[in-house]
């Protein structure tokens, strides 16, 4: 006999019925007979049902009762590692002008503080303008003040006009305390200032978008870009999935989640559900609901696809079968159970975990104490066979 794999049993059990189909549509008939050299095995006839097979010895096919075993509900989605808002910040060049030199670029680690690029602005320099001018309104109205306090001492002026030179002399502060906090605001030491200021990190993490180069315009004055770049914080991360809405009633708030990570294969993460969207997709009918995971050593990188597994905190009743029950087939999963006489049909059903001892969890499809083919590729070979 020809050897055969998975994948032509598979083929060939779907073509099977398509083509019997045809031909028995067409008023044709035709034998099929077992190739030279194959063992003398059970014949399997698929009809134009492709859910149903005949057989002439169905004995060689043993059975199994489907098992029952109490445990909680794992719901396994797919989601992608995206930054946490809170933890995203926007790097903004409060002085308007010409980058003149850029410390820093993208996916860079920065510490906070640290000296990310150089702004020359005129913004600086109408500032300090305005500081000095203030310096010396304040120096002229404080000399008045002390001018005029001393003539009221030798009842030279009134009280009044007393008054009004210590109201000047205030004003004249206000206005250089203003200058002095715009400097600072700046970044410019009044003591020694300069055309160019410095833009720094304000956290530690990540520049994950850049939105200046050299000689480009920052600050909003001169149509350049406000937020120079953004950096974000990677020690914490969110994880979104897209949670249908027939399973969002087995997610709370709170519930763990271990995510895995394609990359990663032998790593698994634990995280904590933090929000369940309250809006669904309208074409998708999903959820968005968010796990917030701790990223340690940044392995996980923003886009990637992950799998999330939530566990229910309630047990409930499931079937267990032998996992050569099984087949696997297009991503989905399917069982053969007796259907009368010489027949067995074929059952889509919702496979879960492997358990101990090879058997596989089925959450949907079979009910406990329900008979299947106990291994679905002797089938499949037989039928190969024909």
């Amino acid at each position: 006999m020809i050897p055969v794999t998975n994948m032509n049993v598979r083929r060939r059990l779907l073509a099977a019925g398509c083509i019997l189909s045809l031909v028995a549509a067409a008023g044709c008939k035709k034998e099929f007979k077992p190739s030279d050299g194959a063992p003398t095995t059970s014949q399997v006839v698929p009809t134009g049902d492709m859910s149903l097979v005949t057989v002439d010895k169905p004995d060689q096919f043993p059975l199994v009762a489907a098992q029952q075993i109490e445990a909680a509900t794992q719901l396994n989605v797919t989601g992608t590692v995206n930054p946490d808002i809170a933890r995203e910040v926007p790097v903004i060049s409060l002085a308007s002008g010409r980058v003149v030199d850029i410390k820093t670029r993208l996916d860079d680690n920065v510490t906070r503080g640290q000296l990310l690029l150089r702004v020359q602005s005129p913004d600086i320099t109408n500032a300090f303008d305005a500081y000095l001018k203030a310096v010396n309104d304040e120096q002229l109205a404080s000399k008045a003040y002390k001018r005029a306090r001393d003539l009221k001492d030798h009842g030279a002026i009134s009280e009044a006009q007393l008054e009004q030179a210590e109201d000047t002399e205030k004003d004249a502060l206000a206005d250089l305390t203003a200058a002095e906090e715009q400097l600072k605001t700046l970044g410019v030491d009044k003591n020694r200032p300069s055309a160019v200021v410095n833009v720094y990190a304000p956290i530690s993490g990540v520049i994950i978008a850049q939105n200046v180069t050299n000689a480009a315009a920052a600050g909003v004055t001169y149509g350049g870009s406000s937020t120079v770049f953004t950096i974000a914080d990677l020690s914490v991360v969110w994880i979104l999935c897209d949670v249908y809405e027939n399973d969002i009633q087995k997610i709370a708030l709170g519930d763990e989640a271990q995510i895995k990570l394609a990359g990663y294969p032998n790593k698994t993460i634990t995280g904590r559900v933090s929000d369940i969207g309250p809006v669904l997709d309208p074409s998708l009918r999903t959820a968005k609901v968010r796990v917030e995971v701790a990223n340690p050593g940044n392995i996980m990188k923003l886009g990637m696809f992950v799998t999330a597994t939530f566990t229910s905190k309630t047990a409930e009743q499931h079937a267990t079968v032998p996992a050569a029950a099984v087949l696997h087939l297009h991503d989905r999963e399917w069982v053969f159970v007796p259907a009368g006489g010489n027949k067995f049909r074929r059952v889509e059903v919702q496979a879960g975990r492997m358990l101990p001892g090879d058997q596989q969890e089925v959450l949907a499809g079979i009910a406990p104490g329900q008979q299947v083919v106990s291994n679905v590729l002797q089938l499949e070979a037989t039928l190969e066979a024909q």
